[in-house]
């Protein structure tokens, strides 16, 4: 029973495909784990570097343009170009020196040198200097001035800064205006550095200019064998602006990785320590949690795959009961919740083939039964079609004879009527057949009314050479003439309108009769969606006839409506389709 299931091997073969590569990628995972865990961790922490070192890029930019906003005060340009500025030109630099001063809470110090003057401008903080600390301010005569760093770290009282000296220049003019120096303190640059380490385990290094100065450590000051010089000679950039190397950092065995960049041409290099021992822990933690996830997706894909084996056989052993079912001629097939799958489309096309099988068989049934209903009939009527066309015609020769034309004519019609009528060998005719019987009809008609009845009938060329069942014209208007006009008013009109276009023919028959109100309609409609309608006829092919051999012929394609306001116009519209039977 088990080698015959299918559930049993999708069940057995997926877990089995699932299984052996689970098995294979841990063995192979544990002994790789380590040295790939590594190698990301190291590309993972230069690009969160390379990140950090355009942050501090973008930091030095700033301060930068902090350096250079004097050029962009024209006033204050023109008063620094004077030897002697007045007391008014005094006061203006020296409150733009106050400005600058108050412009970021990380500046502590600025000084400015006049070059044309010779005045110096300062303002400091006073809780980082108790006076102005000449030790750290550069020198002030101009001919030194060369000589002085753009970018340099200085110390005072165990605080250390990051200093910018600008050379004021009125450029195109080669006249140096001043000195400007501002002295920044290292908190905003440490509060960077933080975020590109993890602080229980990493260490981070930021060095500045030529002369490798130390601007930035995340930890203790490295000692003489850790400094920039020696860390540069044990690594191999080959020209990179990054690369890393194994070594040692107070006496602690790990990694270093080193990213170098320049600002405005000041060398930048940044470089982080992780140990081995976290990386290793890494390593491990990194490859427990794999086991668990594995174990844990294993886990999930063997529900996963009881599911899914379920939700597969399971539609298909319904599908084979339906299947049984139909044998047997059981069309009331099982339900099922609809899905969008393959197996539902399948299940779906199965019901819907169902139903179009039961469908085609109750019309197949049906047109038996009003074949058989409506040849009964005439056998009833005990005539030989052939006997009464003869005898039809010996009459209308008779009147020939006499001279009289007219009822020549109308038994000449009647005979049309008759032998149209009783032909049961041609199921559908053209249009053109239908409108000449109705023409005979309508034509006999009104011999009996005389000039009580009035018809039109207007039909588009191309329609006349469309096929359609026969007799589906002459009940409808037989319909008008007892139910609307004899009963109604004792005259009226009959108006037949046919049009044709690419999908539909389109046949509204209107009458001023009597007309039907809302229930008659209700009572019609009902009638038609009845499987049996036709046996509430009561005799003869009537409305409700026509109606269901329109159905039985086109299916839901065929539509139509009634529309009446008694005694002014009772409309029914008949719209079938004609692509496919030309």
């Amino acid at each position: 029973m088990y080698k015959r299931s299918l559930f049993v091997k999708l069940l057995v073969w997926t877990l089995l495909a699932t299984a052996i590569p689970f098995i294979c990628s841990n063995l192979i995972s544990y002994r790789s784990t380590s040295a790939s865990l590594e190698a990301n961790m190291i590309e993972l922490n230069q690009k969160t570097m390379n990140i950090g070192m355009e942050n501090m890029k973008k930091y030095f930019q700033e301060l930068n343009q902090l350096s250079v906003s004097w050029y962009y005060d024209p006033s204050l340009l023109s008063y620094l170009w004077l030897d002697k500025p007045g007391f008014d030109q005094d006061t203006y630099i020296d409150r733009q020196v106050s400005y600058l001063f108050s412009s970021r809470a990380e500046i502590k110090l600025v000084n400015f040198y006049s070059g044309m003057s010779g005045q110096k401008y300062a303002k400091f903080n006073y809780s980082s200097f108790s006076a102005l600390p000449q030790q750290v301010l550069p020198p002030e005569r101009k001919e030194e001035w060369a000589s002085v760093p753009g970018y340099e770290i200085k110390q005072w009282g165990g605080e250390r800064f990051l200093a910018i000296h600008k050379k004021l220049i009125d450029y195109p003019k080669p006249a140096v205006l001043g000195l400007l120096s501002i002295y920044f303190s290292l908190d905003e640059i440490e509060r960077l550095g933080n975020q590109m380490f993890d602080p229980s385990h990493e260490t981070v290094f930021l060095y500045m200019n030529e002369d490798r100065q130390l601007v930035y450590t995340s930890g203790g000051l490295p000692d003489k064998r850790n400094s920039l010089e020696d860390m540069q000679r044990n690594v191999n950039m080959n020209g990179d602006r990054q690369g890393y190397w194994s070594g040692e950092y107070n006496g602690e065995k790990g990694v270093f990785i080193v990213v170098a960049d320049n600002y405005l041409r000041v060398p930048l290099t940044m470089i982080k320590f992780i140990p081995s021992d976290y990386i290793n822990q890494s390593a491990k933690r990194t490859l427990d949690q794999s086991m668990a996830i594995q174990l844990s997706a294993f886990a999930l894909i063997i529900l996963f795959t009881f599911i899914l084996s379920y939700s597969t056989i399971a539609p298909i052993k319904r599908l084979i009961r339906n299947m049984t079912r139909v044998e047997i001629g059981q069309f009331d097939v099982e339900q099922f919740k609809t899905r969008e799958d393959e197996i539902g489309i399948l299940e779906l096309r199965f019901q819907t083939m169902v139903r179009n099988l039961k469908d085609m068989i109750f019309r197949e049934y049906q047109q038996r039964i009003e074949i058989s209903t409506a040849q009964l009939k005439m056998l009833q009527a005990q005539i030989n079609p052939h006997f009464l066309y003869n005898t039809l015609q010996s009459i209308g020769t008779i009147a020939l004879r006499h001279r009289v034309d007219e009822i020549n004519d109308k038994i000449s019609q009647l005979g049309a009527i008759l032998r149209y009528s009783m032909d049961f060998s041609t199921e559908t005719v053209y249009l053109q057949k239908e409108i000449e019987h109705i023409e005979h009809y309508l034509s006999l008609q009104e011999s009996r009314f005389t000039s009580k009845l009035l018809y039109s009938i207007t039909c588009d060329p191309a329609a006349r050479h469309v096929t359609v069942p026969k007799m589906i014209l002459q009940p409808v208007v037989e319909n008008s003439i007892i139910h609307g006009i004899e009963s109604g008013l004792g005259a009226g009109e009959i108006d037949l309108t046919i049009t044709v276009d690419d999908q539909f023919l389109t046949i509204r028959m209107m009458d001023n009769g009597k007309g039907m109100d809302f229930s008659e309609i209700e009572q019609v409609k009902l009638q038609f969606e009845e499987p049996h309608a036709y046996k509430k006829d009561g005799g003869g092919i009537g409305l409700i006839n026509v109606l269901q051999r329109l159905r039985l012929k086109y299916g839901d394609s065929f539509e139509w409506h009634i529309d009446s306001k008694p005694y002014e116009k009772t409309e029914i519209t008949f719209i079938i389709p004609v692509r496919e039977e030309q």
